[in-house]
């Protein structure tokens, strides 16, 4: 039986725990939106800080409302929910209106980010792999294959029994932030000392 830990092991572990600390998100500090479709609320968790390009782009436009009343155009059975096309057909996307041209984003791969479960929150895009722009998936069984391909932003935290239970044709009605990333809080000044009598 080992009885001591040599000083190449400690390293090694502390090391490996650094590694897994800095890659796994930081829930308190995520911001949470949720997507209410007319089958119910499904609550995402978006991993801002890990992925910012994709996340901000996504809370930009929740943030503008654009997410109401858009219509659910790709259901895969034990695949994919897709939707955030304002077509309503899979081929549209976020028209900015300063510049009357699709906004398109660049892929942004985490690949501490990866589609290993039912749940996973990321981009569709075209064949083109900077083309994403307003529609997204909620994955419904693990699809490693995706990893690598498309952009990872979040992850179903609260009613994938609603995402399950979606079909074509059903609606987004609304995306909401509801719990905005939580800002570091300023340091307190410490209390005077107790005046000696």
């Amino acid at each position: 039986m080992l009885t001591h830990i040599t000083p190449l092991a400690v390293v090694a572990l502390v090391a490996l725990a650094a590694l897994e600390a800095e890659a796994a998100p930081k829930p308190a500090e995520d911001p949470v939106v949720a997507l209410k479709f007319n089958k119910g609320v499904v609550k995402v968790r978006i991993y801002q800080k890990q992925a910012p390009i994709t996340a901000g782009n996504f809370l930009d436009l929740v943030k503008r409302n654009f997410y109401t009343n858009i219509k659910v155009h790709r259901v895969v059975p034990d695949f994919v929910v897709q939707t955030g096309d304002p077509k309503g057909n899979g081929t549209g996307g976020f028209i900015d209106p300063k510049t009357n041209t699709e906004r398109r984003i660049k892929l942004e791969i985490v690949p501490a980010l990866k589609h290993d479960a039912a749940g996973v929150l990321a981009m569709a895009r075209t064949q083109d792999p900077n083309s994403a722009s307003s529609q997204f998936y909620i994955t419904l069984a693990p699809t490693p294959h995706l990893d690598g391909g498309y952009a990872v932003f979040g992850r179903v935290i609260e009613g994938m029994d609603v995402v399950k239970s979606i079909e074509i044709g059903d609606v987004l009605q609304s995306a909401t932030l509801v719990a905005p990333e939580k800002k570091p809080e300023a340091p307190k000044k410490p209390a005077p000392a107790p005046k000696k009598k």
